[in-house]
């Protein structure tokens, strides 16, 4: 998920542009994006609460994109000190905005799964601690233009910039690709159903003279990050203490868990200590691999569908090329598996890694974090859980892939975003400085960005 809360600013020329079909969005990228750990270091501050994105595209340095932590979710017990996580992403982008620019230069702050878990109390107050810095920024910017966005729209910001990168945007709505991400926090399924889509889960989206009806859904709390916690709270709390031995399928051979001290129940949190036990890891892919099933399948008996996939949400059966991204990426790319026959291949990787030794892990990966290791064997099994139990992926369909990029456009649901918003305003006939985009994800990447319709703009877009 991705991911973690993001802020966006856009800035536009004074120059009236027509929209259509053939209209182009080209970016081109002159360096690699480079991977990012999937699991926060920090137990206290997992990576579903404590990253915040920056892009910017265009202007004389090209695009670049900077990744900071702690995110706006992490300030949940001190809403007022939010706004000044923004200063060193505001810093990075007027080093980027030539000074003249900045009062034409739009910042648009939309924040994601993270900041939608806190009460609606605690966001505003979140918000509202942003938009007194944004205020003050030197860009141009508006109270409203500060928000959370909902995870249907992250899910479409992402269909969009999937489906523009793979050259179908605008075209033949059958030949569009699916989307679905594995966040920290969410799982966003995005994608054309011919199926009857209920209203609260139908988007439509328009794209010059195209029009696409989308099933859109954002599954909150069933992030990867979120849903290794749940693991946890769960298996302990269904478990007897009489041994105070609790047996963890999804730690490999060897994994020497802290003492973990609590009274549990599915829904809370760790609390002080009242009763203590010790997790042994086992290393079983297949009982992990159940015990996710398990996660994703609760609450299904409450299901008011003909079909419910993943607990009681509603799911159209899943049609066409779909990519899975964030998570699904980061995962495949780390046991080094085919794009395209991920799922089998993960089936055999996930295996070996979890009932392989601890410390021959440690000895195999020395560069890597312990705790962000430990993750990878529950993160195979989630997935397969996730793909091909729940929704039903055979294990050697080709028709799904995992990618972070396309074409070197970087699949991150900020860009989705820019086209959106850029393309919505031309057709509203508004005139647009294209002049820098800027956003914000959690790792210094660069690349050089065009902007095109039917001549060259530069564009700069501030995503937060």
């Amino acid at each position: 998920m991705r991911r973690s809360n993001a802020r966006v600013a856009s800035a536009v020329d004074n120059e009236k542009m027509k929209l259509d079909n053939s209209m182009k969005l080209k970016f081109r990228s002159n360096q690699s994006l480079r991977s990012t750990n999937l699991f926060s270091r920090n137990q206290k501050q997992q990576s579903y609460l404590t990253k915040s994105n920056v892009f910017v595209i265009g202007g004389e340095n090209g695009l670049g994109s900077m990744r900071v932590s702690p995110g706006l979710s992490a300030f949940a017990e001190d809403p007022n000190g939010a706004g000044a996580s923004l200063l060193e992403l505001l810093e990075f982008a007027k080093k980027r905005i030539p000074k003249e620019n900045w009062g034409k230069t739009e910042v648009r702050l939309m924040a994601t799964a993270g900041l939608r878990m806190l009460d609606l109390s605690v966001q505003e107050r979140v918000l509202e601690s942003c938009r007194k810095v944004l205020r003050t920024s030197g860009f141009a910017f508006q109270n409203d233009w500060a928000s959370v966005i909902s995870g249907s729209d992250e899910g479409v910001h992402a269909w969009v910039v999937a489906n523009y990168a793979l050259g179908t945007l605008g075209g033949d709505t059958h030949e569009t690709t699916g989307i679905i991400e594995l966040g920290g926090a969410s799982v966003q399924v995005t994608f054309f159903s011919s199926e009857p889509i209920p209203p609260e889960f139908s988007r439509i989206v328009k794209f010059g003279n195209a029009s696409y009806r989308l099933y859109s859904h954002s599954l909150l709390e069933l992030g990867q990050v979120k849903s290794f916690t749940f693991f946890f709270l769960y298996s302990i709390s269904t478990e007897s203490f009489d041994s105070k031995v609790l047996l963890d399928p999804c730690s490999p051979k060897g994994y020497k868990h802290d003492l973990i001290t609590g009274s549990i129940t599915p829904n809370s949190l760790i609390k002080k200590s009242e009763q203590l036990s010790i997790l042994h890891a086992s290393g079983n892919f297949s009982e992990c691999r159940s015990a996710s099933l398990t996660l994703l399948q609760k609450g299904k008996e409450e299901c008011a569908y003909e079909q419910c996939y993943i607990g009681s949400t509603f799911i159209p059966k899943l049609q066409g090329k779909f990519l899975a991204t964030e998570n699904f990426f980061h995962t495949s790319k780390f046991f080094g598996l085919s794009s395209k026959t991920f799922l089998s291949e993960l089936m055999v990787a996930g295996k070996q890694f979890c009932e392989e030794d601890w410390s021959k892990l440690r000895s195999k990966y020395p560069s890597f974090n312990a705790e962000d290791l430990h993750h990878y064997c529950f993160s195979s099994a989630y997935i397969v859980a996730l793909l091909h139990d729940s929704l039903g992926i055979a294990l050697d369909d080709k028709r799904i892939g995992y990618a972070n990029q396309v074409n070197n456009i970087p699949l991150d649901w900020a860009l989705g975003a820019f086209i959106l918003q850029i393309t919505s305003e031309l057709d509203a006939g508004r005139s647009h400085p294209l002049k820098f985009i800027i956003t914000m994800d959690s790792s210094l990447m660069k690349w050089n960005h065009e902007f095109v319709l039917d001549q060259r703009y530069e564009g700069a877009y501030l995503l937060m």
